[in-house]
């Protein structure tokens, strides 16, 4: 996992904003759209957002006042540099999505709400695309993969680790060192209690409480959290 501690991305801002387009043309698009704003209303203009690319065309030529600019496939035949949020809840489709998106005129920056906590003495490292909503709360010594989404309201402890493509659905909590192996997916308002591990591509559903280790690839539900499947 490549990354940065938080404080070297605020040293990537410019004075002239960068221009920005999101994938996903759904509901987690628009809202990673008013996040971008909000971004730019506290920070000053530090994106110009262009607008969407999504293999599935909206019903309108724009959404939620933004232009519908192509498919995935025309993202990567762009001939001048272009930063990309990749918008996509599903672990495993944001994964596959951002496969396809190898040219280097595509840099995925990490979007941070302005009123999330990342200083210095935190110790906070994020890989690039990360994309950490309004209302997470994270503490100390935590480090997130490439293409980590954090929906709203989401709580990080100590020591904590989520590998490449985990997704935090709204109110999701993560425990002091527990570590979600790479894709894992947490429903809303699931958690994860500290020292607790949490095996690749595994879903945890929504309210389930995860007090033991879970295996990589299953499903589990429930309080405790129990797999009821697995691929």
């Amino acid at each position: 996992m490549t990354q940065l501690f938080f404080s070297d991305y605020e040293d990537e801002v410019s004075l002239a904003p960068r221009p920005l387009a999101l994938v996903g043309a759904g509901g987690l698009g628009r809202e990673i759209a008013v996040l971008v704003t909000q971004i730019n209303e506290a920070h000053g203009p530090t994106w110009d957002l262009r607008g969407f690319y999504d293999d599935r065309a909206p019903a309108t030529p724009t959404v939620g006042g933004l232009p519908y600019l192509g498919t995935v496939a025309d993202l990567q035949a762009v001939a001048s540099p272009l930063a990309v949020a990749v918008a996509v809840g599903s672990s495993a489709s944001r994964a596959a999505v951002v496969a396809r998106l190898t040219s280097p005129q595509l840099s995925f920056p990490a979007l941070v709400h302005p009123q999330v906590a990342l200083r210095p003495a935190q110790r906070i490292a994020l890989g690039e695309g990360c994309i950490i909503q309004r209302g997470c709360l994270l503490t100390c010594d935590i480090t997130l993969g490439r293409f980590v989404l954090l929906n709203l309201g989401c709580t990080l402890g100590h020591d904590s680790v989520l590998e490449d493509f985990c997704s935090l659905m709204p109110h999701a909590n993560v425990g002091g060192a527990a570590h979600l192996a790479a894709g894992v997916y947490l429903g809303t308002n699931a958690t994860v209690i500290h020292q607790v591990r949490v095996g690749a591509q595994t879903t945890v559903g929504a309210g389930a409480v995860v007090v033991r280790d879970l295996p990589a690839g299953c499903t589990a539900v429930g309080v405790p959290a129990k797999p009821i499947s697995k691929v």
